[in-house]
């Protein structure tokens, strides 16, 4: 039996989640760094939460996706609020690990290779495009980096348009190194998730969708017989 957004335990942790993210959103709204600054960087959110609400019947995540969706989400609206380069906790982790500078916008690229390779892996396994294994690894982590580097490139585009305007949103703090170092991370998010996460979601993918260790779904059709 596939899932629903109608079961109790999956709807109370979207409704959860949404207010959550929905509170933290409006909260840091009211009083940003840099308004325009603060739109770009939680421009994801705004995307991301119509699909999602969108998809919640015929397509619903399971719980780990969910959950991971919105701790990116938190990150994008924590860093939008101050700029990633003022983040409060991005300057105790400089202070701490004795860095050159805030180190917070690693976080988010590193939640940026993490949470589409999670996404990818549940899309490519649900749908049988890919049996789990090192082909469907390899495809997340393309994903992944194929989403960093048109982050980067969106980057980019704002500093033409926008010049001296875009400095806070590029956030590369005076590294010539910075746009590489930032999918670099998201390489690291990428293969933490599938290292760290897989299994988790293995099981949830198969409690909740039927989809065995092979990676098809069980109610699926041999399309030999």
């Amino acid at each position: 039996m596939s899932a629903s957004s109608h079961e109790p335990a999956l709807l109370r942790l979207q409704c959860g989640l949404a207010l959550v993210v929905g509170a933290a959103l409006i909260a840091s709204g009211i009083a940003p760094h840099d308004r325009a600054t603060w739109f770009l960087e939680v421009a994801p959110v705004l995307i991301a939460a119509p699909i999602l609400y969108a998809t919640r019947e015929r397509f619903p995540l399971t719980p780990l996706l969910y959950l991971l969706i919105a701790l990116h989400a938190l990150v994008l609206i924590y860093g939008g609020t101050y700029t990633y380069a003022r983040v409060p906790l991005g300057f105790w982790l400089q202070d701490a690990l004795a860095l050159a500078r805030n180190p917070y916008d690693k976080i988010g690229h590193f939640m940026q290779g993490l949470v589409p390779a999670m996404v990818a892996r549940e899309i490519l396994l649900r749908g049988a495009f890919v049996r789990r294994g090192a082909m469907a690894a390899f495809l997340c982590i393309c994903v992944a980096l194929a989403v960093s580097a048109v982050y980067e490139l969106i980057e980019w585009w704002a500093a033409l348009v926008l010049g001296g305007g875009a400095v806070d949103f590029l956030g590369t703090q005076g590294d010539p190194w910075d746009t590489q170092a930032d999918m670099f991370w998201a390489l690291i998010g990428a293969g933490a998730a599938l290292a760290l996460l897989a299994r988790r979601h293995d099981r949830q993918l198969g409690e909740r969708y039927r989809l065995p260790a092979g990676g098809e779904r069980a109610d699926r059709p041999d399309p030999h017989s």
